[in-house]
This record gives C-alpha cells, structure tokens and sequence, in this order.
C-alpha cells in the first residue's frame, strides 16, 4: 500500500508540472478525487481487510487526500493569480487622461411640483395627507355628493376592478377618508397629493396624472378665504405678477363653485396661441363644500363650513418648465430629463 501511495505522490507531481491551465486543472481533479478517482479507489477493497488493516489504510487515504487536495488547490490560487494579472495589464487604466463626466439623476419636474406645492401649504399649517391608489367606489363618488347614476360620472370615466373597487378617478377620496376617521370631528386643513386615473391620453391629459387637493373644515369658513389662499398658492407657483379670475362652475361635492383661471404666463394677459388668445389659462377648480358631504363625512353643515379646491400637478409642471406635451413626464427619456438637472433652476418661473 505504501508503495501504491508513494508512487501517486510521484504521478502526482508530474501531473501537476504539466498543467497549464483551469481546464486541465479541473480534468486532474476528477483523476485524482472523482467517484472513480486514484485516490478513491485507494479504500474500494476496505470490506476485505481486517479492522487494523483498515484503520491503516483509513489513515494513509486520509493524508493522501489531504495532500492532493492541498497541492490542486495551490494550483488553482496559482492560475487565478496569473489570470488576474493578465486582466490588470490588459485593462490598465491611464490616471493621466481627462475623466468622463459622471451621469447623475435630477429632480424629476413633476416632483420638484409636488415638493412646492407641500412647502407653500406646510407654511399654511396644512397636514399632507397620503390615500390609496385602489378605492371603493363609496369614498371616490358617493361620499363627495355623486350617488351611483349620476351624470358627473361619465366625465370621469376610469378603470374599475370590480364593482365595489376601482382606480380613483381623484384625491378628494382622501378628504371623504380624513373626514370619516376624523372622529373628534375637529377642524381640518389637509392637501392630498398623488395619482389618479382616467380615461384620457392626448398631449393635455394622461389616463394617469398628478392632482393636490385641498380641504378646510372649520367654524366661520368662507368663500372669501378661498380666494384669498389661491390667489397666494398662484403668485407661489406661477410667480408675484399672476392675476387669478374665478369664473361660476358646477361641480356636486362644492356650492358654491368656482373655475380658476390665472392670468397667461407666457404673454402677460395679452393673449397668445398658449392661452388661445384670452389672456388667461385655467388652473383649477374649488368652491364651498356641499351640505350633503359634511354630513357623510360626520359634520353638522349648521355648524361647520369649508372649502375645497383641487389642480392638476402635471399641468403646474408643464407651464411652469413650458412643456408642450404632457407624455414627456411619463417617457423617462434622459433628453427631456437632464434639462432639469441645474442646481439654479433658471427655467423655473420666478
């Protein structure tokens, strides 16, 4: 047996002389240390020996294995090393030659949007308020004063799940929930950014789109505070010189309610192909909240008044950064995104 193990060490060390590479390496394992390898085989006769005899060749086929396994390992640290080696002088990287620029990411336009409009109600003491994307069909239109059948749906066609779930066709789901948990029934100042989702896709309107809305529950509201907090909100987004028009409307979970214009940005007021040659863009809509959705939501309309208003985000956007085509915000193409990426914002509206 001892001359059988002395003369693999020898087969072993040639074998190892003449490899040259991980292929080979990988052949001389399996020679050696396979199922039906030399060094296996060493113990496939173990039933025949007697119990010293085995303990003897145990021990020999152990130190051999070691010894095998010891010197292919070398090997194989040994040809990694060479093969690193090889890598680093092919790859060898000239400190001395300019650098390319590193791409970095940017605000998305649209972010930067709803970070400003946060910013501009926090200072009011507002509470930003996060709702589901999937909601019932009770907290999108029926708690806001639209009761299955009613026309105003058709306007919102969107994508229900089934027939109590649906994608929100609007934020104002938001204040029915915040109306509903508000169990003290206390006074409420809340904005409610997010998407939402309907049935359009053209260069003004996306089947998803961005929209904030607002709600004010208090004793004492009035239109007059309405007013008086859009007309801020519009000069912040808009810039100082923005005149704001508020035009009659309709819409059931608001009475009074009211369209908001703004004046044109781009020609001043004077009217240009932007604003079809009025002089004014309409921005949003508000009005006082409806007698019937204070109720729902819990509050005494002899008591309580409030105001309501909602925007859309993506239209801040594009008139504030003049894009022309509302599917630019949603394409995630780095041409129309690394226009954003300036730490003075210059094409911002000021």
């Amino acid at each position: 047996m001892n001359e059988k193990i002395n003369s693999m060490k020898e087969e072993l060390a040639k074998d190892i002389e003449n490899t040259h590479s991980m292929k080979e390496l990988a052949d001389l394992k399996v020679k050696y240390l396979g199922k039906k390898g030399l060094v296996t085989e060493l113990t496939s006769n173990m039933k025949e020996l007697s119990i010293e005899e085995r303990k003897e060749l145990g021990k020999l086929s152990n130190e051999i294995r070691t010894q095998v396994t010891d010197s292919l390992n070398q090997l194989e640290a040994k040809f990694q090393e060479e093969e690193l080696q090889k890598k680093l002088e092919k790859d060898t990287i000239d400190i001395s030659l300019p650098s390319e620029k590193i791409k970095r990411g940017s605000r998305h336009p649209f972010n930067r949007i709803i970070e400003d409009v946060e910013d501009f109600f926090v200072s009011m003491g507002y509470d930003v308020v996060d709702g589901p994307e999937l909601e019932t069909d009770e907290n999108c239109f029926q708690r806001l004063n639209v009761p299955l059948g009613h026309p105003a749906r058709d306007a919102q066609d969107t994508f229900y799940i089934d027939t109590e779930y649906l994608l929100r066709t609007q934020t104002s789901s938001v204040q029915a929930r915040t109306m509903q948990e508000n169990q003290d029934k206390t006074p409420i100042r809340m904005i409610c950014p997010g998407k939402v989702y309907r049935r359009d896709d053209d260069a003004t309107h996306s089947h998803q789109f961005g929209q904030v809305e607002g709600l004010v529950i208090d004793k004492n509201v009035s239109l007059a505070d309405l007013k008086g907090t859009l007309e801020l909100f519009a000069k912040k987004m808009l810039g100082e010189n923005t005149k704001v028009r508020f035009r009659p409307s309709f819409f059931p979970f608001t009475e009074p309610s009211v369209e908001v214009d703004v004046s044109c940005f781009k020609c001043g007021g004077k009217g240009c192909p932007l604003c079809k040659q009025t002089g004014w863009i309409e921005v949003l809509g508000a009005g006082m909240v409806h007698p019937n959705v204070l109720r729902m939501g819990g509050y005494d309309p002899d008591i309580w008044t409030g105001f309501a208003f909602g925007t859309g985000l993506d239209r801040f956007a594009m008139f504030r950064y003049a894009i022309p085509d509302i599917r630019y915000l949603y394409t995630n193409d780095i041409r129309f995104l690394e226009q954003f990426d300036r730490k003075d914002e210059e094409n911002e509206i000021k």
